[in-house]
């Protein structure tokens, strides 16, 4: 089934909403320049636009994946991860990351962790969802006035090097950045 088909019911009185169209030719782009730039441990909640994304670190022997109860857990684990000398990668959707700010701010920020965070940019231009539009109205303001550097991802052709990019100022600098995976990057119908 692809990702336009609607699932058929054996009961007719029971209809399903047509699956998401969240491109899993992009994730994967997204995935495989996580593992290129050395990327081994990715922490995460069932989310819908990044389905494909946990889906394919969940099945690499190469990449632990750590399910997570709450978003904020996950800036614990990456500063885990970057004392045992891993690199981490926080999967979250923008409500997540406005749920972890305690973590990132008392944790990531107050000592200097490098801190990659991959947040799908819900709630902007084209959003189905009435409930992702206050958090993806805020997301960026919150980022900026938080002084985490901010890169929207949105063609496939430049994930490598824009992932590659965020990797090096967050050990550079030793902070927390954000990589915004929009819409026209992980929608097939955008």
């Amino acid at each position: 089934m692809s990702n336009h088909e609607i699932a058929k019911s054996p009961d007719p009185k029971i209809r399903y909403h047509p699956a998401v169209p969240v491109s899993a030719a992009n994730s994967q782009i997204v995935f495989d320049a996580l593992k290129t730039n050395g990327v081994r441990m990715m922490s995460a909640l069932p989310e819908t636009w990044l389905v494909h994304l946990i889906r394919l670190a969940d099945d690499d022997p190469d990449v632990t994946l750590v399910r997570l109860a709450k978003e904020e857990e996950g800036v614990g684990i990456s500063m885990g991860a970057h004392f045992a000398g891993v690199k981490s990668a926080m999967l979250m959707q923008n409500h997540g990351f406005l749920a972890a700010i305690n973590g990132i701010v008392s944790g990531a920020q107050l000592y200097r962790i490098p801190l990659l965070m991959l947040i799908s940019d819900r709630g902007t231009f084209g959003e189905r969802d009435p409930w992702q539009t206050e958090g993806g109205a805020v997301t960026e303001s919150v980022l900026s006035a938080l002084r985490i550097p901010i890169m929207r991802l949105d063609d496939p052709a430049r994930v490598a090097h824009r992932i590659k990019q965020a990797l090096t100022l967050a050990y550079s600098s030793n902070k927390p950045v954000a990589v915004l995976l929009t819409r026209d990057l992980m929608w097939e119908d955008a």
